[in-house]
């Protein structure tokens, strides 16, 4: 007989981060940009929570380590394809973004399949935290457009896209070459 999985307050955190997107995507879509706003920041903040909270008290988990970054990516990446379709965000720095996350994902599917684990690094960790401040901005920035006491909002909306698309590039180059061995027969 199997157990019943019983889901810890992190991993409900992080499938509520997963059952937001739809929301996120639809206030989006409808042109309520600020209920995005808000859907987003809450669900980043669940990222946040999360992590404290399963480091905390020992409830880190397997569902939890894998469903934890997907999550983000998720969230994350559903907001800059909604960017593309208007315009907010060319679509070579979504093909950018994606090719490292298909790269690094490969890297450690073929590293598992070898017994080799992974882990993420520190350029990973910050090109996240950059992509989620950028998001927000961008949305803001959307939400707003045309109001000229709010043209900082678009410099630094532009400031965080494209130094989460440096970090981007940086962290994909830095797993490629700290993990050459998984390359190797």
């Amino acid at each position: 007989m199997r157990k019943a999985f019983k889901m810890n307050l992190p991993n409900k955190l992080t499938v509520g981060r997963v059952i937001a997107v739809p929301f996120f995507i639809a206030a989006y879509l409808t042109g309520h940009c600020y209920t995005a706003f808000i859907i987003f920041i809450l669900a980043s903040l669940t990222d946040l929570l999360d992590g404290k909270i399963a480091r905390k008290y020992n409830l880190v988990t397997n569902f939890g380590k894998i469903m934890d970054p997907l999550a983000d990516k998720v969230l994350v990446y559903s907001a800059f394809c909604l960017f593309v379709a208007d315009g907010l965000v060319p679509a070579w720095m979504l093909i950018v973004i994606l090719a490292r996350e298909f790269l690094v994902a490969g890297m450690r599917t073929v590293a598992a399949s070898k017994g080799i684990v992974i882990a993420a690094d520190m350029g990973g960790k910050i090109k996240t935290v950059l992509q989620m401040i950028a998001v927000p901005l961008l949305l803001f920035q959307k939400a707003w457009t045309g109001n000229p006491d709010l043209e900082i909002i678009i410099i630094l909306a532009k400031i965080f896209l494209w130094a989460s698309i440096v970090m981007t590039i940086y962290s994909g180059i830095s797993y490629t070459i700290n993990n050459k061995e998984v390359f190797k027969e």
